[in-house]
């Protein structure tokens, strides 16, 4: 599962990590990135096929819905069933996508308590998740266009935390996930395993991130009063680089 995530490279960073080339959207960094905000995420355009980096409500919104009210609800998309349910289908099949991120955040519980945990990739690259996208059009006529985080079983590291996992597609994936070369369902959804436990980075961070109101970059700090299981007690990577 992914219920919040962080992303502290801005716009125009993102732009050259993924080689988009589109006027930047204008959306700022955000450490405590929530349900029904908007998603910094990589779509190929149908057109000119180039990759273009957008601003979409997280929370898949299906064409078909009578409102948007459910938005909230359609956060993650199961891998296992992307191909048939029918609020993901047609999108896994026409509007697939990459949401960018430097990061995201899992909780576990310890007792009554929960603590929370940050999770990167080791070199400190930005993530690129498995995505996708809808349009929807309002009553109004105004479009809304959403989108949903891909997840499937978590690696071995993670387990501990929860059994799923946002899925981070490596570089080498990302033109057949987005429609930039061929592939039919099966070899899209062979992209779709958990990632290897030696490029990701897991450790402990403040209960503050458990407010959405609390957005700074202090919240990917290690807590200091947190005892961790072995394993989850890595340093932050270097983001920088």
């Amino acid at each position: 599962m992914c219920g919040r995530y962080f992303q502290q490279r801005g716009p125009a960073s993102i732009a050259r990590y993924f080689e988009t080339v589109n006027p930047l959207p204008n959306i700022p960094a955000s450490w405590n990135r929530a349900p029904t905000q908007d998603a910094l995420v990589v779509r190929r355009h149908p057109e000119t096929g180039a990759r273009h980096l957008d601003a979409l409500r997280w929370g898949l919104v299906p064409r078909w819905a009578k409102d948007a009210s459910g938005a909230a609800k359609m956060i993650n998309a199961r891998s296992e069933s992307i191909a048939e349910k029918p609020a993901f289908r047609e999108a896994f099949a026409r509007r697939r996508c990459l949401v960018t991120a430097d990061g995201f955040y899992e909780w576990r519980s310890e007792g009554k308590a929960k603590q929370p945990f940050a999770i990167a990739l080791a070199d400190g690259e930005p993530m690129a998740l498995a995505g996708l996208w809808e349009g929807w059009r309002a009553p109004d006529g105004s479009i809304l266009r959403s989108c949903t985080i891909v997840t499937g079983e978590a690696n071995a590291k993670l387990a501990p935390l929860h059994h799923r996992m946002p899925m981070i597609l490596p570089r080498a994936h990302w033109p057949l996930w987005l429609g930039e070369e061929p592939a039919g369902p099966d070899e899209l959804l062979a992209l779709l395993r958990p990632c290897p436990e030696d490029r990701v980075l897991v450790w402990p961070v403040s209960p503050r991130v458990n407010k959405v109101a609390e957005n700074d970059a202090g919240l990917l700090a290690r807590d200091p009063q947190a005892i961790p299981p072995p394993g989850l007690d890595d340093s932050p990577p270097d983001f920088t680089g």
